[in-house]
This record gives structure tokens, C-alpha cells and sequence, in this order.
């Protein structure tokens, strides 16, 4: 019942950029956080960045910030990672995931109910 699905993953140049969507379904997509987090080869997952529930307010790890934006459409019941100047170490599997809980943690991951599969990302020198 509940999905999320992720598309928009490729294999790009080092510079280039990819915009991430992940479709929801199942679940009241307007009570839920949203986050985008990354696994690369041999590392833990990590943060990358969220966005409040009425797409006010976004947060980011720093490696990221100022090249990669999240963003919202309720209606669509879509979130979206915008992401520009992609670099070699942007390499990983992304991930969206959902977070109904308010006031808790959004970069730890145990704090989201709902994940998607992932979507690849390779960045190339």
C-alpha cells in the first residue's frame, strides 16, 4: 500500500546535474517530512537533506548545500532533489523517505517510517 518510489538517477560528467522525484502513495503525503538521504559503496548511510511538511523550510549537509535544493509538490504528492555541480563523491544510491513525527531529528534515519528503494547516481571524473 504504501509507496515510494524514486526515479531520476543516471550516470553523468563531474559539473552536470539530475533532478531526483519521489512519488508517494499510501499515506497522507501532506502529514510527512521528507528526507533524501545517500548510501555509497562500503559507507553508512547518510543525510542530504529534508523539507518540512508545506515545503517551507529545507535543511541540508553541508557537503551538499548551496548546489542541491529540495522541493515539494503536495498535489503531485512529489518530492524532489534538484541536483547541481554533481561531483565524483556525489556517487551513491538516494534515497527518499517520510517522517510523520514532528519535533524529532530529521538526518537520522530510524526517525522515517516509509522508504523508497533508491535510485542510482554515478558521477564521473
Amino acid at each position: 500500500q504504501v509507496q515510494l518510489v524514486e526515479s531520476g538517477g543516471g550516470l553523468v560528467q563531474a559539473g552536470a546535474s539530475l533532478r531526483l522525484s519521489c512519488a508517494a502513495s499510501g499515506f497522507t503525503f501532506s502529514l510527512y517530512a521528507m528526507g533524501w538521504f545517500r548510501q555509497a559503496p562500503g559507507k553508512e548511510r547518510e543525510f542530504v537533506g529534508s523539507i518540512d511538511r508545506s515545503g517551507s523550510n529545507a535543511r541540508y549537509t553541508d557537503s551538499v548545500k548551496g548546489r542541491f535544493t529540495i522541493s515539494r509538490d503536495n498535489a503531485k504528492r512529489t518530492v524532489y532533489l534538484q541536483m547541481n555541480n554533481l561531483k565524483p563523491d556525489d556517487t551513491a544510491v538516494y534515497y527518499c523517505a517520510a517522517k510523520r513525527a514532528v519535533d524529532t531529528d530529521a538526518t537520522v534515519p530510524q526517525r522515517y517510517g516509509f522508504w523508497g528503494q533508491g535510485t542510482q547516481v554515478a558521477v564521473r571524473s
